[in-house]
């Protein structure tokens, strides 16, 4: 089989092997899915796509971003420019802790203009965050905030970033901005609360004692746990 720029040439019976493997995967049958990809891994260790399957199965399908590690690297190896794998070995990292080496990643990424733009930013804000880069981290909920328009979520990132950075009025501001957004859907209580103490932080005692009592009363099942007491706290502590 011949080479072409350190990679065999595709066999192409390997395209239906992998679909087969793919189906596994998403019927939830890991641990067969995951054996054939280790034979195929085996049987063609320097079949770029065989090498990126293997990782995604173990990182995405498994939860195993330690074990996928090595074989985004692999990918690398024999494919210095490959995208895909630069992305996920990126991820694997920030999931793994090591946010140093995941924003240099993201960094290397938004370098050769990778055009899943919304990801990078989001999750190269994350890092950020964990590393307390917490102006890098606003400036990239801001480009994400430009891929995804008045996204509530991304709103409420960029809020948490702008308040570590004492910009409470434009932290205000996009907690406002994302309430609106969800007009005609029910009323989110978590920012409802964080509005209520960025308003305290600015002194509108008022103001703050009437979000959060709006989010105790537009509280539901899924809510993160612990957000019923606090609002409640924080209330008595108006008293």
């Amino acid at each position: 089989m011949t080479e072409r720029k350190g990679r065999e040439a595709w066999p192409p019976e390997l395209t239906e092997l992998l679909r087969k493997v793919d189906r596994l995967r998403r019927s939830g049958r890991y641990e067969e899915a995951l054996s054939r990809m280790r034979q195929l891994a085996e049987a063609h260790p320097r079949q770029v796509r065989v090498l990126m399957e293997m990782g995604l199965t173990l990182g995405i399908w498994g939860g195993a971003p330690a074990e996928a590690l090595p074989w985004y690297e692999r990918v690398l190896e024999l494919a210095p420019g490959h995208v895909s794998a630069q992305l996920h070995r990126a991820l694997a990292l920030a999931r793994l802790g090591r946010h140093a080496e995941a924003v240099a990643g993201f960094d290397a990424l938004e370098a050769v203009g990778f055009r899943k733009a919304l990801v990078l930013y989001m999750k190269r804000a994350e890092s950020l965050e964990v590393l307390g880069r917490n102006a890098e981290a606003e400036r990239d909920w801001t480009h994400a905030l430009k891929e995804d328009p008045g996204n509530p979520w991304l709103l409420h990132q960029r809020a948490s970033a702008r308040a570590r950075l004492g910009r409470l009025e434009e932290a205000m501001q996009d907690i406002t901005d994302a309430l609106a957004s969800r007009e005609g859907e029910e009323v989110d209580a978590e920012l409802l609360r964080d509005r209520g103490v960025l308003r305290e932080r600015l002194g509108d005692t008022a103001g703050a004692r009437a979000d959060f009592e709006a989010g105790l009363s537009a509280l539901r099942e899924g809510d993160p746990p612990g957000l019923a007491d606090d609002l409640r706290r924080r209330l008595q502590e108006k008293d």
